[in-house]
């Protein structure tokens, strides 16, 4: 190995010394290496993009995606979701955690490491902060000097940046419930409603604060995921791995017995370059997030002394082990949490492509059950309840079969508005001759069909009461 190269090695003993764990007592200042992981982290996070650019997307005028809470509504593209769907949001939720799980169990905490939006925030303010006040020592040597014109300067920029981050997060979240554009606008003519000043000022300071100054605090302490991933992984999960037997004894590169040492030399650059501190080479940690970053430390020191990659990789404990990995469809926690999954994306897809556009609820009067009128005819009161999810309004006609002799009184069926998005009930009157019932409870379906749109046709079964 050159003179050079050994002169950087020693810098990098230096840059890591500083380096142990973390409970909260400084701000951890992580080193940035260049690297494959590190090149999967920027990809990742460009992915967080689109979550500042979809509002303002538009589809049949109207916001592409748009949670609608006011009128209960839910756009996504040309398909608009109701209350009445609910129950597809609790598959969505069951997809989400399976496919966390399943994530898990398979590859550790890849969410945390990649995707998280608490890393990915973190990531981006942590790259400003470099790029402003400059690397890991620049940053500690600049945080321990007295306070001078170049500090506050430095300071400032970096937090006005900080401020601009999170004031663009806020009001992008709160754009996913209102029109974005009319959103921009309230904010700067002072404006809005209350209820967007309250969101903005919680994502302003919940993303300064957590992002910019918490940081892997937030993964520690606050984050339940850390607790509850050692029940999630076994022997087969590939995380990041430190390779004891071919690490150990570690120590310096040179020196008394380094013959018999083994490729660890102990620079602590894996620990340098983690955003929260911890060192992968003491085994499983609640801290780690499956980031990579200790990969690539760990990579590019062997490649600067001369030694194979892989000390620190992407590995099960079984492979550490010497045993084979089985195959992932022969591991029972992967396959459970992949038939859960399979099947909440069945009922999705059913739900969506089986969305009525009127959804229809029929009540029985129950007090009284029936009128029996003077001349002998049979009553029953019926209230109906249609929620029209078209985008017109729709005229309804409403007929009744399945049974003889029983029929509409008055004109009251024969032509019904349902404005669009409204919730409309209704009352309508069965009549009937005694003769003509066969029983105390007659079968019969209600038949609600569009006067515009034959193909909206609904059938709903219910029965008529007598005294028989």
């Amino acid at each position: 190995m050159s003179e050079k190269e050994q002169a950087g090695i020693e810098d990098l003993y230096a840059d890591a010394a500083h380096w142990h764990v973390n409970t909260g007592e400084e701000t951890i200042h992580a080193k940035r290496i260049p690297g494959r992981f590190r090149m999967y982290k920027w990809y990742t996070s460009i992915l967080w993009l689109v979550f500042f650019i979809v509002p303002y997307f538009r589809w049949d005028d109207h916001q592409a995606i748009l949670f609608d809470i006011p009128h209960r509504q839910f756009h996504f593209l040309s398909l608009t979701i109701w209350p009445q769907d609910v129950w597809m949001l609790s598959l969505v939720l069951i997809l989400l955690a399976m496919t966390l799980f399943g994530v898990t169990a398979v590859a550790g905490r890849v969410w945390c490491g990649y995707f998280c939006f608490q890393t990915v925030w973190t990531d981006w303010f942590t790259w400003l902060e470099d790029k402003i006040e400059g690397n890991p020592i620049q940053r500690r040597k600049l945080d321990a000097a007295p306070w001078t014109m170049r500090k506050i300067k430095l300071k400032l920029f970096k937090h006005t940046l900080w401020l601009l981050i999170s004031i663009l997060t806020g009001i992008t979240f709160a754009a996913y419930f209102t029109d974005a554009y009319d959103l921009w606008h309230s904010y700067l003519t002072l404006d809005a409603p209350l209820i967007a000043w309250v969101v903005l000022a919680a994502f302003i300071f919940f993303t300064y604060v957590f992002a910019g100054f918490m940081r892997e605090q937030v993964c520690f302490w606050l984050c339940p995921y850390a607790r509850i991933q050692s029940v999630m992984v076994d022997k087969d999960t590939v995380m990041p791995t430190y390779d004891v037997s071919r690490g150990e004894p570690r120590g310096k590169l040179r020196g008394k017995g380094s013959d018999e040492r083994g490729d660890c030399i102990d620079c602590k650059l894996c620990v340098g370059v983690c955003p929260t501190g911890v060192d992968i080479r003491e085994g499983m940690s609640e801290g780690c997030i499956t980031c990579g970053m200790c990969i690539d430390a760990c990579d590019s020191i062997m490649d600067k002394i001369n030694r194979p990659r892989g000390l620190i990789r992407y590995a099960s404990r079984k492979e550490m082990d010497g045993e084979p990995l089985p195959p992932l469809f022969k591991r029972p926690r992967v396959i459970a949490y992949s038939a859960i999954l399979f099947l909440s994306i069945a009922g999705i897809l059913y739900g969506l492509t089986h969305i009525p556009p009127v959804e229809l609820s029929i009540v029985h009067e129950r007090q009284p059950l029936f009128i029996q009128m003077s001349d002998g005819s049979i009553h029953n009161k019926y209230t109906i309840k249609a929620v029209n999810k078209t985008p017109e309004d729709l005229h309804m006609k409403v007929t009744v079969s399945g049974a003889e002799g029983i029929s509409i009184a008055g004109d009251e069926g024969k032509n019904i508005v349902l404005k669009t998005g409204k919730i409309i009930p209704f009352h309508i009157f069965l009549t009937a001759r005694p003769e003509a019932l066969k029983g105390k409870r007659t079968p019969i379906t209600f038949v609600l069909e569009s006067l515009e749109s034959p193909i909206i046709r609904l059938e709903y079964e219910s029965v008529f009461i007598s005294g028989r």
